[in-house]
């Protein structure tokens, strides 16, 4: 199903883990109008970046959420977020950095650069959080959260 011009329900639903442990990830009708918005949101971001976006992380329901570690609280559960990454655009951090100072103009209510050993990515949301000083953030496994987006 064709969610806009560039992204798919399937793209925002494919786990590799989910299909190994053999979990259900199909999104709730809430969700998946959720998921509707989060495309528009990446739309713009691929339309600003002028490079096509990769999701790694989607949708996820509950049991999928829990087996990758997933915060109770995360808006990967009601189809609000998506990890990506951009490599013709640039590195993650390179990535979090030009979308940061547009987030209002771009709608995005969330811009968090991720890093866990060598592994990075971006995740995106459509919710802007409860305390605006975590609308752009840097998450590092073994370091914590910091405010902005920190080289590491």
């Amino acid at each position: 199903m064709q969610l806009t011009p560039h992204f798919t329900l399937a793209e925002f639903t494919r786990s590799a883990k989910a299909k190994a442990l053999g979990l259900d990830n199909t999104p709730t009708a809430a969700a998946k109008a959720n998921l509707a918005r989060t495309a528009q949101m990446l739309e713009r971001v691929r339309a600003h970046l002028g490079a096509p976006i990769t999701i790694t992380s989607g949708y996820r329901g509950a049991a999928l959420n829990k087996a990758v570690g997933g915060v109770t609280s995360s808006d990967h559960l009601q189809g609000l977020a998506a990890d990506v990454v951009v490599p013709k655009y640039g590195t993650p951090y390179e990535v979090a950095k030009a979308l940061a100072p547009h987030i209002d103009a771009l709608g995005i209510g969330q811009v968090i650069y991720e890093v866990s050993g060598s592994s990075r990515w971006v995740h995106l949301s459509a919710r802007v959080p409860e305390k605006t000083v975590n609308r752009v953030i840097t998450i590092a496994v073994g370091q914590g959260t910091m405010l902005g987006i920190q080289r590491l």
